[in-house]
């Protein structure tokens, strides 16, 4: 494994189409998987972070009310909103929109066409974002629920979906049939898009930080429980009736995050440790076995056989994922 020490929160790791690793860290830089480090909000910090639309490089929003694109041969802004901390990014490589909180609004432009923007409001801040699969429409995750709105139609009427709560994150099911969103309350709200049945998805003994889908968009894997929590998405109604397994229980320390590619998934604990499973098998596998700060970002390569991962403290790392047969 190759190790890195940034003394900064590492608030994302990606890998770009190359395989490269990028790390966003708190005091504003991003690092390259050589520890090139690069300024991408010069005296501010980076709070969100997304893969460019091109796989090249990578989005991130900042308290200086930034958003930027960071390359290996530099940082370009690609919007402003002056006053404003961007807390949330999502990006498309399908349409090549890239969507951005700036408080109460959802601001989205284009990788392909500088000219293009559109501004969608709420009522309260937006706290997250998410692109359908084909990257037409996004849905802004907020207090008191979901609104999808068409991304390139300037006036509209967006599609309401209504919880009671303060929804932190949102995420559609690979197939464009269902929306999920993570609440403050350690919960999970699922809503059937066609004819908008919805779903509470609890239990857990922890707010729920990172999901992400794996078996072709079969199964949810999430955080906020001892284990990785995986919840069935298969036929029509996907979660709905249907109850929740739970892989990699630990009693010592929940799981913080998690990453997935194909029938992988490998996740961080609060004390710092990771591991790594295949779908179907009951063997969990250690990446990470040295205990340390919370793991605060996590990624696998998009043919699963690499990841990287950073914690609060600033410690990082890149490696091959052993064999889980």
């Amino acid at each position: 494994m190759t190790t890195y020490s940034f003394d900064a929160y590492v608030t994302a790791a990606l890998f770009d189409r190359t395989g490269q690793a990028l790390f966003a860290l708190g005091d504003g830089t991003v690092r390259l998987q050589d520890g090139t480090a690069i300024e991408a909000h010069p005296g501010a910090g980076v709070l969100c972070a997304a893969s460019h639309p091109s796989g090249a490089g990578i989005v991130t929003g900042g308290d200086d009310g930034r958003l930027a694109w960071t390359l290996p041969s530099g940082a370009k802004v690609l919007a402003e909103a002056p006053g404003r901390w961007i807390e949330a990014v999502a990006a498309s490589a399908a349409s090549g929109l890239i969507a951005f909180s700036a408080g109460k609004t959802a601001r989205i432009v284009s990788a392909n066409d500088p000219a293009f923007e559109r501004a969608f409001e709420h009522e309260t801040s937006v706290l997250g974002l998410a692109f359908d699969p084909k990257g037409l429409r996004v849905a802004v995750a907020a207090y008191g629920g979901v609104w999808n709105w068409y991304a390139r139609i300037a006036q509209q009427k967006p599609q309401t979906l209504k919880w009671a709560g303060i929804h932190n994150d949102v995420l559609f099911s690979p197939d464009g049939k269902f929306l999920i969103t993570a609440l403050q309350d350690a919960q999970l709200h699922a809503w059937r898009l066609s004819d908008g049945k919805d779903m509470r998805m609890g239990g857990y003994p922890a707010k729920v930080k990172s999901m992400a889908f794996l078996s072709d968009g079969a199964l949810l894997a999430t955080s906020g429980a001892h284990g990785a929590v995986i919840w069935p998405f298969t036929g029509p109604s996907g979660p709905m009736g249907r109850e929740a397994a739970e892989v990699a229980f630990d009693e010592l320390s929940l799981v913080e995050r998690l990453a997935g590619a194909g029938q992988t998934l490998v996740g961080g604990r609060a004390d710092g440790r990771l591991f790594a499973l295949a779908l179907g098998s009951s063997r969990t596998v250690p990446l990470k076995q040295d205990k340390g700060a919370p793991i605060t970002a996590l990624a696998l390569s998009a043919d699963g056989r690499r990841y990287a991962w950073g914690d609060e403290d600033g410690a990082a790392g890149v490696s091959d994922v052993p064999s889980l047969a």
